[in-house]
């Protein structure tokens, strides 16, 4: 009988550890999502031997581009102007708090020192220096976590197997899933071991092949990553809803809730940590006829308004292929950065306020304090909080701190505001009771 106790006692011990284990791993895992959240604001930039022709990062399949002549772009790519540095600070002067960089785009050139292909930026071009390895150092400098794209599609390797984009098809006989999966997971081996701690691993191109048609055989591929990095996040842009482990939503070329672009489908906003992709102008990739770029103001709105709606916003930037920004993008992160150094209080590390969404702008929260960003002119001089749960005992403008007159209704709080200045964000503080 002593026996049996003693092994009923070491079994739920056992039980006790396990579960602790997994309140560990849950906690660590919910950590890593809040400071994700807590960044709010990224650089993503999309560039490659693309940027060679100027014409966007699709050009190879939009012009149906023979892949064996493409690839020979890599034989002229000597990017003289790169400075990791001078991006990262650019970007740390703009209030980012991380970079997604496009590892390996959809054309299959790979931007680091990659042993998986002789063709990546080391091995096929002229310029024989690692890109990656240089950003990452750049950005460990400038404390700014360093996020990885990567394509699940391959136009260039034939033993992918070709979906719906068939601008550069191949023999079907070439097709070897085993071999191209193989590949992957050796690339994202050599991505999470030797450019040290990655924030997040940022698929794309699954779309390429509909899910119920297509194993792509993500538990394993993901149980690698978490392998590899347990703190490294996870996120897919397939345009539809979180798969698996997934630790970020995200939405392309538009708010959480819109599907103006076309991409978000019918997916419907998680629980997750969210993210909106965002291009300046209308290319991801460098393109020289492309001028039709956002102003600064529309940009910092989207800014605030993905805050209001509980998302990080990342925004894209397409450098030409001497390795400088352009023109543009520098003007619009410098504007971004003055906004972001008088206002990121009332961004970073916020959650969408308990206010939802209105006509004049949106609330962001932290703890008692309700930031309210007036984006649209008020007609009437006032302002209308619908709150059920709380109310509201002062309010204050950001800026000047000038109280502003409230008056509490039936289902929420009325704000009477002075003259709107003419700023970009009208932002007043209310502290919440």
């Amino acid at each position: 009988m002593k026996r049996i106790l003693i092994s009923l006692l070491i079994f739920i011990n056992i039980i006790s550890i396990a579960a602790q284990d997994r309140n560990a791993i849950d906690n660590k895992t919910q950590r890593i999502r809040e400071e994700f959240q807590d960044r709010k604001f990224g650089i993503f930039l999309h560039w490659g031997i693309y940027s060679m022709l100027a014409d966007g990062e699709w050009v190879m399949h939009n012009r149906s581009l023979d892949r064996n002549e493409y690839a020979k772009l890599a034989g002229g790519f000597y990017p003289s102007h790169f400075d990791a540095r001078e991006w990262t600070k650019l970007f740390k002067e703009a209030g980012a708090q991380y970079v997604t960089f496009t590892s390996r785009h959809h054309d299959g050139f790979s931007m680091w020192a990659t042993k998986a292909s002789p063709y990546n930026v080391v091995d096929a071009t002229p310029f024989k220096r690692d890109v990656i390895g240089e950003l990452a150092q750049a950005c460990q400098e400038q404390k700014l976590k360093l996020h990885f794209y990567y394509s699940h599609m391959d136009w260039q390797r034939t033993d992918y197997p070709m979906g719906r984009c068939r601008s550069c098809p191949h023999d079907s006989a070439t097709t070897n899933w085993e071999t191209y999966y193989a590949f992957m997971n050796k690339q994202l081996t050599e991505l999470l071991t030797n450019y040290g701690p990655i924030g997040a691993i940022w698929f794309d191109g699954m779309w390429d092949h509909p899910e119920k048609e297509f194993d792509w055989q993500l538990d394993e591929q993901y149980a690698l990553i978490k392998r590899l990095q347990p703190a490294c996040m996870i996120g897919n842009n397939h345009h539809g809803s979180p798969i698996g482990v997934e630790d970020f939503q995200l939405f392309e070329q538009d708010l959480p809730g819109q599907n103006t672009a076309g991409f978000s489908g019918d997916q419907k906003i998680s629980q997750l940590p969210l993210e909106t992709c965002m291009t300046m102008n209308n290319t991801w990739g460098y393109s020289i006829t492309d001028r039709n770029y956002k102003s600064s103001e529309d940009l910092i709105r989207r800014l605030v308004t993905a805050a209001g709606l509980n998302a990080n916003f990342l925004l894209n930037i397409g450098p030409r292929p001497d390795g400088k920004l352009p023109d543009q993008s520098v003007e619009i992160l410098k504007h971004i950065g003055t906004f972001m150094k008088e206002n990121g209080e009332t961004i970073y590390g916020t959650r969408g306020g308990c206010v939802p969404p209105q006509a004049w702008g949106v609330t962001t929260q932290k703890g008692k304090k309700l930031y309210i960003h007036i984006l649209n002119k008020v007609e009437n001089g006032q302002i209308f909080l619908p709150l059920t749960e709380q109310s509201i005992t002062k309010v204050v403008s950001y800026d000047s701190k000038a109280k502003m007159k409230i008056q509490q209704e039936k289902g929420g709080c009325r704000i009477f505001l002075p003259e709107q200045p003419d700023l970009v964000d009208f932002i007043l503080c209310a502290t919440l009771k």
